[in-house]
């Protein structure tokens, strides 16, 4: 059973994640030989201010 974590910057719409669950499926199933219904994906969304690069964080970039 393939557990899939995506882990981004909240925002993205519910169209979208779903776009992207469709095609990390398809992929896992593709690649790994697996049931589609075995498949789990997981988002993790963040907030702007919770994240950082290079001494920064994301929410004054």
């Amino acid at each position: 059973m393939p557990n899939i974590f995506v882990e981004m910057i909240e925002g993205k719409t519910v169209e979208q994640k779903q776009a992207l669950a469709k095609e990390f499926t398809d992929a896992a199933v593709r690649i790994l030989n697996v049931d589609p219904e075995v498949v789990n994906i997981r988002f993790m969304e963040n907030k702007k201010e919770n994240l950082a690069r290079g001494g920064k964080l994301f929410l004054y970039r």
